[in-house]
């Protein structure tokens, strides 16, 4: 760090700041504290801070604060991303980041994507966005995260490990839209692409979503766009050394648990609520670590 970067940052600690990350890990109750807590401390460390951030950014984009203030405080966070790689932060997440983003060659790139997501999330409601504009979210929203998180799992820089966190960041996040349809409309949301609506006679409208005649349809169309997805991953994983994606691998042993349960239910159910049991999501954790499935399945 320059001295004037030191001079410039606030007294935040280290430890203070690894505290309010980790904090944050278990506050959120989040699928993914389990895939980093089997990292090394350093890489723990780091992926504590990652998701510290989108945590962060998610919580601006989700408020109910008006529209301007949304706006604010991410562009604000904008800012720290710039002080964090001039080695200045003055938040207690960007300290965390600071030894993180040096040691794991992070892309700066990568955490403006994820504001961007959050961006998209704080001009919405989203609603029956066309199929590329769901994909550039699903790059913002999972990508971005699956880009920072590689390198700090060990994964070398290369095609495949790209292909890998793109697939599976896009497999999880049409996963969780699949989901969580019902909840979403609920306050207004509608993920579902506008090109499969409109093809299979669905109602742009959050409102009307629900029982609609050919929402099994949409459903379905955007079902093999995730199984696709999954096996884009599968694909890719044969060309890295599996045990360095570990934790990856524990959550795409949970999300492919939540897509086959999906489909077992159907399509036509969305009042039938979908869910695995801490004990369930530990066995398929422990398989997926010690002896993931390589085959392609589609």
């Amino acid at each position: 760090m320059s001295k004037e970067g030191a001079k410039d940052t606030p007294q935040i600690s280290l430890e203070e700041a690894h505290r309010h990350a980790i904090e944050t890990v278990k506050r959120s109750g989040t699928s993914f504290a389990s895939g980093m807590r089997i990292l090394s401390k350093p890489r723990r460390a780091a992926m504590y801070g990652i998701y510290a951030f989108c945590r962060e950014v998610d919580d601006i984009a989700d408020d109910d604060a008006p529209l301007d203030d949304k706006h604010a405080r991410l562009t604000e966070w904008r800012v720290e991303v710039d002080r964090l790689y001039d080695g200045a932060p003055q938040t207690p997440t960007g300290v965390a980041l600071l030894d993180p983003i040096h040691e794991f060659s992070l892309s700066k790139d990568e955490f403006l994507l994820v504001i961007e997501g959050m961006e998209m999330d704080a001009d919405g409601p989203i609603v029956a966005p066309s199929m590329e504009k769901l994909l550039a979210y699903t790059r913002r929203a999972a990508g971005a995260v699956g880009m920072l998180s590689m390198p700090v799992f060990g994964a070398p820089k290369t095609e495949a490990a790209d292909r890998f966190a793109l697939s599976l960041g896009d497999a999880l996040q049409l996963t969780n839209i699949l989901r969580d349809i019902a909840e979403d409309a609920a306050i207004g949301r509608l993920y579902l692409p506008r090109d499969l609506l409109e093809k299979h006679g669905v109602p742009l409208d959050p409102a009307k979503i629900i029982g609609a005649t050919g929402l099994p349809g949409v459903c379905c169309d955007l079902a093999d766009i995730a199984r696709e997805k999954f096996a884009d991953a599968r694909e890719a994983l044969r060309e890295l050394d599996w045990r360095t994606v570990r934790p990856a691998l524990l959550m795409m042993g949970v999300y492919e648990a939540y897509f086959k349960r999906l489909e077992q239910r159907g399509w036509d159910n969305m009042g039938v609520p979908i869910s695995i049991s801490k004990f369930e999501k530990l066995l398929i954790s422990v398989r997926y670590a010690l002896a993931p499935p390589l085959g392609v399945a589609r």
